[in-house]
This record gives C-alpha cells, sequence and structure tokens, in this order.
C-alpha cells in the first residue's frame, strides 16, 4: 500500500512561543487550533502549514496523564511523530499485522478533522513514533 508522508507532530511546552517560531521565523501559517481532552491526547494542538507541509504543535493540556506530557518528561520537547497518509487505514492495519508491526493500544480514533488515524509501537519501528492515518469522509 502506498504510504505519503502527511505531517511532523512536535511536542511543544508553550504552544503560543512555538507558534510564533513557526510562524513569525519559518512563515508558516496558522490553518487550525484546537484542544482535546479525549483519553489519549489531552493537548492543545497547533496546525501550522509551511509551503505544503504540515507541522502539528502539540501542548499536554494535563501534565499527569497525557502522552504528550509523558513524552517531554521523558525525552525532552522536540519531533513526537512522523505521520504517513495510507489510501485505507483498515487496510493498513491488515497489512502492518502480517509483517509484524504492532500498533499502541488505545491509539486509534477519529480527529475533529474527520482523520482517522493510529500509532505504531516504536519497539517496531526503530524507536520513531509513526502515525498512519487516512481521510475518509
Amino acid at each position: 500500500m502506498k504510504k505519503t508522508f502527511d505531517h511532523t507532530g512536535i511536542a511543544v511546552r508553550n504552544i503560543e512561543d512555538s507558534i510564533h517560531l513557526y510562524t513569525k521565523v519559518f512563515g508558516g501559517e496558522l490553518i487550525d487550533r484546537y484542544r482535546s481532552e479525549a483519553t489519549g491526547v489531552e493537548s492543545e494542538i497547533a496546525i501550522i502549514d509551511i509551503d505544503g507541509d504540515r507541522f502539528e504543535l502539540l501542548m499536554p493540556t494535563n501534565n499527569t496523564t497525557s502522552p504528550i506530557a509523558r513524552f517531554i518528561k521523558q525525552k525532552g520537547k522536540g519531533v513526537h511523530h512522523i505521520a504517513y497518509r495510507v489510501d485505507d487505514l483498515d487496510e493498513a492495519l491488515v497489512e502492518l499485522e502480517q509483517q509484524g508491526i504492532r500498533t499502541l493500544e488505545g491509539s486509534r480514533r477519529t480527529n475533529k478533522h474527520g482523520r482517522r488515524l493510529i500509532y505504531l509501537n516504536p519497539a517496531d519501528t526503530e524507536g520513531t513514533i509513526i502515525e498512519y492515518c487516512d481521510y475518509k469522509g
């Protein structure tokens, strides 16, 4: 199945400072900004477009349960994940299972824009958190 680069997720401590950096310094455009308190997300998210490349700035809203807070505590701020768009997430999951690649339990969801996504287990992806996503509907 074809995979196309979709976006880079960046874990940040201060979303205002990060938005400023990506818009004023790097020339990006703030496309969207929202807050998700869904279990396994618990973050404020800003979507930045820089000449067609997308970045998700992710700031934890709960420092005890947010996976972004855990990430920052363990690894510091910076690149959290790389996302690839697939034609069909369900088919991609079957392909991953056949290849012996696991996903992170409880990470499958649909965001507010209708993007279906799941995170691959970094133990199976050389330590990198990889997101697969599709845009069905």
